[in-house]
């Protein structure tokens, strides 16, 4: 039977998380510490994140941070980025002795040319847009796609982030070289954290292959571990029984995106999203 840990919320971010009789310092030492609280609670405030706020509720970014035991300090590659959503939450967190890694797929090992286009265009979409948030100051920012960039990280980081993203690695072929990368990046002690869009346990192979944005926990974790990770950890901090995931438009007929005539989704709020921790081994 594989760890669970539960997820023990109280006020803020005083979260505890009971660790597995094998698990390594970091899952120990993962209860927040006043100054790690405070830390966070300046990040969420920050001024640059004044349109981002209204996702807060939905998205849980302290509760998740935290249970991903990320700490100011720390050397995190925030994968697929796309609107910066969470780059504006980490990068003031991690602080000046942090490092934040903004990591896009390799266009090269995707299986279609639309999706390789798309990867293709990533880097230059988040350099540009870096500038419009007020981030450009950070010395501790790098975006980075090719193995030249990615070099001097090689085993040095301490926590990769997928935030809804593994939908989109598994349907455009990149999902295998991609994971391989992101173990090679985790130091020995790393771990990667993932929210993901969940499908019901008893959703069809046709619904889950990538296309409605929805994919089935089992299955997430079943890949993961192929690729040489261990799960430690779940939690159901960013989870929405509201939401059936079965539109016919996929998990884009939700907020934010509310793509076709779907105004009565707006009630739903965002989807309802799996929170999984592993550890490289």
């Amino acid at each position: 039977m594989r760890h669970i840990l539960a997820l023990a919320a109280s006020t803020g971010l005083a979260l505890a998380m009971a660790a597995p009789a094998h698990a390594d310092h970091h899952m120990a030492s993962a209860t927040i510490s006043a100054e790690n609280h405070q830390a966070m609670q300046a990040a969420l405030a920050d001024a640059r994140r004044a349109d981002d706020r209204a996702r807060d509720t939905f998205r849980n970014p302290g509760e998740t941070l935290a249970f991903f035991g990320v700490e100011p300090g720390m050397t995190v590659v925030d994968y697929m980025p796309a609107g910066g959503w969470y780059t504006r939450v980490l990068v003031p967190y991690l602080g000046a002795n942090g490092r934040y890694i903004g990591l896009t797929p390799d266009p090269a090992a995707a299986d279609n040319e639309r999706f390789g286009n798309y990867f293709a265009g990533l880097p230059k979409d988040y350099t540009d847009n870096v500038g419009k948030w007020n981030l450009t100051g950070a010395p501790n920012m790098v975006a980075a796609t090719g193995a030249a960039e990615l070099e001097p990280y090689q085993g040095e980081v301490d926590r990769v982030l997928i935030f809804r993203e593994m939908h989109n690695l598994y349907r455009s072929g990149v999902l295998h070289s991609e994971l391989t990368r992101i173990r090679n990046l985790l130091a020995d002690d790393g771990m990667l954290g993932i929210v993901q869009h969940r499908a019901k346990p008893w959703a069809t192979g046709d619904y889950t292959s990538g296309n409605n944005g929805y994919l089935r926990q089992q299955d997430v974790i079943g890949l993961i571990e192929a690729h040489g990770f261990q799960l430690v950890g779940t939690s159901e901090v960013n989870a929405n029984p509201r939401d059936t995931a079965d539109y016919e438009g996929g998990v884009w007929e939700l907020p934010p995106a509310m793509r076709g005539d779907n105004e009565a989704r707006r009630s739903v709020g965002e989807s309802d999203r799996m929170t999984l921790l592993f550890r490289k081994r």
